[in-house]
């Protein structure tokens, strides 16, 4: 197996089919949103019990995204990407033949742990593939797919859950996990594991992530401080329920568009990209506080904030990468726990503030700061985002 790396063009099928892989992670993670009350009906259980589904799967790639990654360093990499598809798919499969709520308890935690493994191999395959100065455009790439399974996430399952039932719902999206396996096998270069012996670490490369992955989670608790609730904010600011699905497709396409803006600078000017994003996500979140009494502005900067987030992820993909070089999939694996770590935290701290006079504009500030000290870190952190 040799790690030949060439450009993001001509490692293109190959990038498209770890995107079309994150695609698949994506929607499996968020599939069961759209699904609750249909799968607490079908076997009894209130919505506080359902919700557990989405909760428990947060917390099994949070626990162990790290310790997992660690342990399979060594391991080819086509081969275990493999398996986490193939996790994807016994998951889902699980789920929509489940005899009980038991038995969908468990497909979820089989799905979290293919997911904690996921996304660390996923971000290290690209620097095996893609040469060192367009490693930031291949992961854009890559995040095109997580980034779409963002945006049809919810409302697929929803639109699925109502036309075809929720089991059958599960049902297709194993068969897109068959379609990713055969796209792996096909289009996927092998690549080997780390190497045997001492890891060569450059000079505080630990400080240096440390620093990317405080502000990911930062920057993360404070996205969705306020995303979690993004429903509960547009029906207050005068939305109709069934306005709620395509408000959020516009935030995801205005999320794609993000992305791709940042897939064109990040190589280039990665710490002005960097510092650029966050100044101006943390304005937008502000701007949908301060116009939440007015829905046609609200929508204007609910869909700005949302564009502006589409390139965070792989942004702090490609720094965390970056500081860690001799071993990307560990740097990955960080991301992915702290990203999760953030997701929960900030849907926390949202759901504390919603009982509040002006619950939005609250969101809005507690959100907008978490972002500012993402900020905060970035800027002093210079060698974590350099220029």
């Amino acid at each position: 197996m040799a790690d030949s790396r060439h450009g993001v063009r001509q490692n293109a099928p190959a990038l498209l089919t770890l995107a079309v892989a994150g695609f698949l992670a994506v929607t499996t993670e968020m599939l069961p949103v759209g699904l609750l009350p249909a799968i607490g009906d079908a076997f009894g259980v209130g919505d506080s019990v359902t919700g557990l589904l989405v909760t428990v799967f947060a917390v099994m790639v949070a626990v162990f995204a790290v310790p997992l990654t660690i342990a399979t360093k060594r391991f080819a990499r086509k081969r275990l990407i493999l398996t986490t598809v193939v996790g994807y798919l016994i998951s889902n499969l699980l789920i929509a033949t489940a005899p009980s709520f038991a038995v969908v308890a468990a497909g979820r935690v089989v799905g979290g742990l293919a997911h904690a493994l996921f996304f660390s191999v996923c971000i290290g395959y690209v620097p095996r593939l893609v040469e060192h100065r367009q490693v930031g455009r291949g992961l854009a790439v890559v995040a095109g797919g997580t980034t779409a399974g963002f945006v049809l996430g919810v409302p697929l399952s929803t639109a699925l859950g109502s036309a075809i039932g929720w089991r059958n719902a599960f049902v297709t999206l194993a068969v897109v996990a068959l379609i990713a396996v055969v796209l792996i096998v096909r289009l996927l270069p092998a690549v080997s594991g780390a190497a045997a012996g001492r890891r060569i670490e450059k000079p505080g490369a630990r400080t240096d992530l440390g620093v990317v992955v405080t502000s990911n989670t930062l920057t993360f608790i404070g996205q969705y401080t306020l995303y979690t609730y993004i429903s509960v904010v547009l029906l207050a600011a005068g939305a109709q329920e069934s306005w709620i699905g395509p408000l959020l497709l516009l935030c995801g396409i205005c999320g794609l568009f993000g992305l791709a803006c940042v897939g064109r600078t990040i190589d280039r000017r990665p710490r002005t990209t960097v510092l650029t994003v966050l100044v101006l996500l943390a304005v937008t979140i502000l701007a949908v506080g301060l116009s939440h009494q007015w829905l046609v502005l609200l929508v204007i900067a609910v869909a700005l904030w949302n564009g502006l987030f589409g390139g965070v992820p792989s942004m702090y993909q490609s720094a965390a990468v970056r500081a860690l070089t001799d071993a990307p999939e560990v740097a990955g694996a960080w991301i992915n726990s702290t990203s999760n770590i953030g997701i929960a935290l900030g849907a926390l701290i949202g759901g504390s503030l919603l009982a509040s006079d002006s619950a939005t504009l609250h969101l809005a500030c507690v959100g907008a700061a978490f972002v500012v000290a993402g900020l905060v870190v970035a800027v002093r952190g210079r060698r974590g985002f350099p220029g």
